[in-house]
């Protein structure tokens, strides 16, 4: 199992380098001075806060319904040091197969923070109201604005929140996959190299 998840989550790293050394970004110099610093190895290596950070802002970001939300993830994990690869993958819950659907369920999420939990409403946008087209055959409902806001957003933080514990709990049941910090693989490693130069030895 181990070895499996080490080369599925390497696929992601190689395909996240893809992502970020694309020609695409290489034409504008403002984006590429941003991305630079992503490609720190620190970054990149799995540990438990940094992936329990990554998958938070990758499924906060992933709730958004904006347009480069793999860049936005991409740029937040640099900036709080949070794992790059995990923070890109998260932002997959959301694709053109789940889109319609999250949304939906979004807008539903928001109308019930209004009307059972009572959250306050948004000025102006609650009173936007309308039935959006039809995507891809599927027929909407009416939608309203500011219960749709108050939704992603609130999903967003959610999710946000629910990656630590999925994650530590994760790392306490799978240490050797996911150990605490950055240095102990490397650290455990060294003490079993240390150990069998020792048994060499006494062998000799």
């Amino acid at each position: 199992m181990a070895p499996e998840l080490k080369r599925r989550y390497l696929r992601l790293v190689r395909r996240s380098y893809r992502l970020l050394r694309s020609p695409r970004l290489k034409r504008h110099p403002w984006l590429r001075k941003f991305l630079s610093p992503i490609f720190n190895r620190e970054l990149w290596y799995p540990c438990r806060e940094s992936v329990a950070s990554g998958l938070g802002i990758g499924l906060f970001v992933a709730m958004l319904p904006i347009p480069g939300q793999m860049i936005l993830a991409a740029l937040s994990a640099m900036k709080i040091r949070a794992n790059v690869t995990i923070a890109i993958a998260a932002c997959w819950v959301t694709n053109p197969a789940t889109q319609l659907f999250i949304m939906r369920q979004q807008e539903l999420f928001g109308k019930i923070l209004h009307e059972k939990l009572k959250f306050p409403r948004i000025p102006f946008f609650s009173n936007l109201e309308g039935k959006p087209p039809a995507i891809m055959g599927i027929e909407f409902e009416k939608l309203n604005a500011g219960s749709f806001i108050t939704g992603f957003l609130m999903m967003g933080i959610l999710l946000f929140l629910l990656a630590f514990p999925v994650v530590y709990l994760f790392s306490a049941t799978m240490p050797k996959i996911l150990p605490k910090t950055r240095y102990q693989r490397a650290k455990a490693k060294v003490i079993a190299r240390q150990k069998k130069e020792e048994s060499q030895n006494q062998s000799n």
